[in-house]
């Protein structure tokens, strides 16, 4: 089967290439800018998406498109309109590749999404799933939850297969951002004011993350659903901070203070972003993934933060 991966040379992208390609598949991939180096996937170079984009050649004989490529959220945006770039590049964009990849005779399309689309947060014990009716707060979740809406309406129109993958945090070797900066914090001994903390976290390993994408590629219960995924464990703050320093040989360094002392320092320092991500509850139920395709993450949840730990990315 030949399978289009979009954003190839991502986070995501690069281990689902290396995964398809194990697994017997043709890959293509497509990349912003030339890459050099030795990839396990055909380059098609498309340069910024837009509506612009030309899909066509990249889309050629293929059966499956997965689409990873998106303007991902960031903490502090610098754009001039980050909305109207959000919704360009990740609804307006993705629809007119769903538009291409009907003419080409693609037979399914894969979109990763975001549980943003869901919602911010959750009440412990009552988790995400996917029957709720969409929360998005903010320009990207917007963007993916229109997305989502043009994937499922013009698909079906175009006789594609769709399939739609919330994921929250994905983690694993070369992690960035926040996840990276919280065990750079673990191994270097920071004190961490997060041992009262008792909340509950869905987080998704890249392995996980990259099995249950490729078994969507393939498996015939996949098409035209939407799946919540997670490794199947949740985790509070305080629970993940300890484990990260026990997998990386360190003593994590917590003590006590009050999560409402906590809000209100964060209100204070206008960082409430960030006290939502440590502090507040964010729970997926991967139930549909497990009925439906009898998936199972295969890898356990502190194998996956070990090789997150102390792995460098491929």
């Amino acid at each position: 089967m030949k399978v289009l991966v979009t954003g190839a040379s991502g986070f995501v992208g690069t281990a689902l290439c290396t995964e398809l390609d194990r697994r017997g598949h043709s890959v293509r991939g497509t990349f912003r800018l030339p890459k050099n180096g030795i990839f396990c996937c055909e380059q098609f170079v498309t340069g910024n998406i837009d509506l612009n984009t030309e899909w066509s050649s990249a889309l050629a004989d293929v059966d499956v498109v997965v689409h990873l490529a998106a303007r991902v959220h960031v903490m502090r945006d610098t754009a001039a309109d980050p909305t109207n770039l959000f919704d360009a590049i990740n609804n307006q964009a993705t629809r007119k590749l769903v538009q291409m990849a009907s003419v080409a005779g693609v037979k399914r399309f894969i979109y990763l999404s975001t549980v943003k689309v869901n919602g911010e947060t959750t009440a412990i014990g009552r988790p995400f799933i996917e029957s709720d009716v969409p929360a998005p707060v903010g320009a990207y979740a917007l963007s993916k939850h229109h997305a989502e809406q043009g994937v499922r309406k013009m698909a079906t129109e175009y006789g594609l297969d769709w399939c739609i993958i919330r994921s929250p945090l994905v983690y694993g070797p070369g992690v960035k951002a926040n996840f990276a900066a919280l065990i750079g914090a673990v191994k270097r001994g920071i004190p961490l004011p997060l041992a009262s903390v008792q909340n509950r976290r869905s987080l998704i390993s890249l392995d996980n993350l990259v099995d249950f994408i490729a078994t969507c590629v393939t498996h015939t219960a996949a098409a035209n659903q939407m799946f919540l995924v997670s490794d199947g464990k949740d985790m509070s703050t305080s629970q993940l901070i300890n484990t990260i320093g026990r997998v990386a040989g360190k003593s994590a360094r917590l003590f006590p203070v009050p999560v409402h002392v906590l809000e209100i320092f964060a209100r204070l320092l206008g960082q409430r972003t960030a006290f939502d991500r440590l502090c507040e509850s964010l729970q997926v139920d991967i139930g549909k993934a497990k009925a439906v395709l009898h998936w199972v993450p295969p890898v356990e949840l502190e194998d996956a933060l070990r090789r997150a730990v102390n792995e460098r990315a491929v």
